[in-house]
């Protein structure tokens, strides 16, 4: 298992494959693993790191007053550490705040972005009502006795999900590290990103599932669209917000064309 430290942090990562590097963060409540569909599908042409961002899977806890800028740190650390050069990019509902995050701050590692079903923060992306109405269903959940913690989120699909990836969501949920989700729950609350989003010159991949309720394609991903200057709009039909997971092989061709043709 391939792994960075910084300061003090270790950052655990799969990595497989070879070619240009496809770096991949995962959202809340999960962790590498989210990304099995593509790291199988895609390893083929590209050198796949799927990383386990502080607090998750295998890495270390998050300390006191971890913030979105030291995650950006430590997923820059990642990208150096395959040392493949910059990298295409892509996170995946909180995973792409991460990633907007890393750009902020070192869009040297970066060669392209890819942004899936993900907000600009959710004070950047989301109305005033609905983050105060996520933030309180967070609360609730976190308030449940530690033996009692099992993590879940509604909306994440439009369908009914496959069977092994509701195995997979279930064996990540029940690994939440409740100082995680509070971690990260701060950091996408105060996020707003707005401002970084006409600087972005990299070529940037919009992809949404049609049916996302949590990050709606009609107000968060057209807002992307409207404010990036290098963007592309993919929407998926009839799929929901985890869309690498409910509909991989249009997900994955996706993704295979846009890398290819900025590789």
């Amino acid at each position: 298992m391939p792994a960075v430290r910084v300061d003090g942090i270790e950052v655990a990562y799969d990595r497989v494959g070879q070619g240009p590097p496809l770096v991949l963060a995962h959202g809340a409540i999960a962790d590498a693993r989210q990304f099995r569909p593509q790291a199988e599908d895609l390893a083929d042409e590209f050198t796949v790191v799927a990383w386990d961002e502080p607090g998750a899977g295998r890495s270390s806890d998050v300390p006191p007053a971890f913030t979105l800028a030291d995650y950006a740190r430590c997923l820059a650390a990642v990208v150096e550490d395959v040392d493949l050069g910059p990298a295409h990019v892509l996170g995946a509902s909180w995973g792409g705040t991460v990633v907007l995050e890393l750009y902020r701050h070192h869009a040297e590692v970066v060669r392209t972005l890819l942004l899936v079903d993900t907000y600009a923060g959710w004070k950047g992306s989301l109305p005033a009502a609905e983050v105060r109405s996520r933030v309180e269903g967070a609360e609730r959940m976190l308030a449940v006795p530690a033996e009692g913690f099992a993590p879940t989120m509604p909306g994440l699909f439009a369908g009914k999900p496959p069977a092994e990836a509701v195995r997979v969501l279930s064996v990540m949920s029940a690994g939440t590290r409740p100082q995680s989700m509070r971690t990260q729950l701060t950091a996408m609350v105060e996020a707003d990103q707005r401002d970084l989003l006409p600087r972005i010159a990299v070529p940037t991949l919009l992809l949404w599932g049609e049916l996302d309720t949590r990050s709606p394609v009609a107000s968060v991903a057209h807002q992307f669209l409207e404010a990036i200057p290098r963007a592309t709009l993919v929407v998926l039909p009839g799929i929901g917000h985890l869309s690498n997971i409910e509909a991989p092989e249009p997900f994955n061709r996706t993704v295979r064309e846009f890398c290819r043709a900025h590789s």
